[in-house]
């Protein structure tokens, strides 16, 4: 494997730079993943030799770059194991995913009275559009605690699911602690009582080969910079036949198929959800990320859960550390705290040394409150972090921790 992550480095541009005069430890891959050369070339690629709009041009640019959306639809249809495309809706990303199904579905199916059941791990993105939709419609929310090793009480979400709830919305792995959530179970359940299942895919996409067939949800999102890709474009997947009852979410062009004033007629999923120019260069390198990862995904996870092993119990040997969240399946995500020390501070002598985390609470406040802390530093591998770079990241903060006490 050693071999391979150093084939793999060479690939991403970005990790041969220096910070602050050292090697450049890259942690923060829940935040925002680095770009192989693969993604960079694809963008320059459009915007060099393609570079026009999509559908309805009659001229060879344009029917270029229409062939690369569209095939670049069906790169995330095979990378999500779905049999056809139709229901992959091009976004922003994740944000703007559970948005428009908030929006969208919400207005369309929720009323006063009704629940929507979340879990405490969410991700802003995944409580605040509900909140909304739900003060406009007159629902509920509704959340399912989590145990101190920062898994979903399954227990108490069962409990939590009734004829009431109209919709559960929860993420497949949590971007703060690494959580891996038992989700086919959690929508088998949701399922039980009638209910609409959206699943926030940000943190699984990266890591693990994902197959929407036999997760069993209706709704299911990802961001392309997570994944690899470029920033401002992601994926919503939806059931066509879901997808196709819901209102729009924008309006403009290339939604629509008759316009008149007395009227509008909009077209099926995905285009009814595609309105105006989309991000053509950001589709375009989302599928060459997809093509690039999908081959490496199995040796990658093998990697990453190496890095999460070794990692975990080197930091569990520095006295004062403190890891937070313990659960049985995780991703390769390590948050922490180091007694005497603000996560803040931690960050910033980390990246003295060149190595780059996430400090702070990692838009998920509720969860943070729950756990009774205001933030964690938080250390994220990917399947291009080595095992000297877990090293490094030791090392340096056995120095923070002596400069604690």
């Amino acid at each position: 494997m050693v071999s391979d992550v150093a084939s793999f480095r060479r690939d991403f541009p970005i990790l041969g730079r220096s910070v602050h005069g050292r090697p450049l430890t890259y942690l923060d891959n829940a935040a925002t993943s680095q770009k192989p050369q693969a993604v960079i070339d694809a963008i320059s690629h459009y915007y060099s030799f393609a570079n026009a709009n999509v559908h309805r041009g009659v001229h060879l640019l344009s029917e270029e770059a229409t062939v690369a959306f569209e095939q670049a639809r069906e790169v995330v249809a095979r990378f999500l194991g779905l049999p056809e495309s139709r229901g992959c809706v091009f976004v922003r990303g994740a944000t703007e995913a559970i948005n428009l199904v908030a929006e969208s579905w919400g207005r369309a199916h929720l009323n006063s009275g009704d629940e929507i059941l979340l879990t405490a791990l969410e991700h802003h993105a995944n409580i605040v559009p509900w909140q909304i939709i739900a003060e406009k419609k007159g629902a509920k929310i509704v959340v399912a605690p989590v145990t101190a090793r920062g898994e979903v009480d399954l227990e108490a979400y069962q409990k939590l699911l009734s004829s009431k709830t109209r919709l559960v919305a929860f993420a497949h792995v949590s971007n703060a602690l690494g959580t891996i959530n038992p989700v086919v179970k959690m929508t088998q359940l949701a399922k039980a009582v009638g209910a609409t299942v959206l699943i926030d895919g940000c943190q699984s996409a990266a890591h693990f080969a994902v197959d929407l067939p036999a997760l069993g949800c209706d709704f299911y999102c990802f961001s392309g910079h997570k994944t690899f890709g470029p920033t401002g474009i992601g994926v919503l997947w939806g059931r066509p036949e879901l997808l196709d009852q819901m209102p729009p979410y924008q309006s403009g062009g290339d939604m629509i198929r008759k316009v008149d004033f007395a009227g509008t007629t909009f077209r099926e999923a995905p285009e009814r959800f595609e309105a105006g120019t989309p991000d053509i260069a950001g589709v375009i390198g989302l599928a060459a990320a997809l093509n690039y990862f999908q081959p490496r995904r199995e040796l990658a996870h093998a990697h990453e859960q190496k890095l999460l092993q070794v990692a975990t119990e080197k930091l569990k040997t520095i006295p004062g550390l403190r890891i937070i969240g313990e659960a049985s399946q995780k991703v390769s995500v390590i948050s922490f705290l180091i007694e005497g020390g603000h996560p803040h501070d931690i960050g910033t002598l980390l990246d003295a040394d060149g190595i780059a985390i996430r400090t702070g609470h990692h838009c998920c406040m509720p969860l943070m409150k729950h756990l009774g802390i205001s933030g964690t530093a938080r250390a994220s591998f990917a399947f291009y972090n080595t095992l000297e770079e877990v090293d490094r990241l030791a090392a340096s903060l056995q120095r923070i921790q002596k400069m604690m006490v």
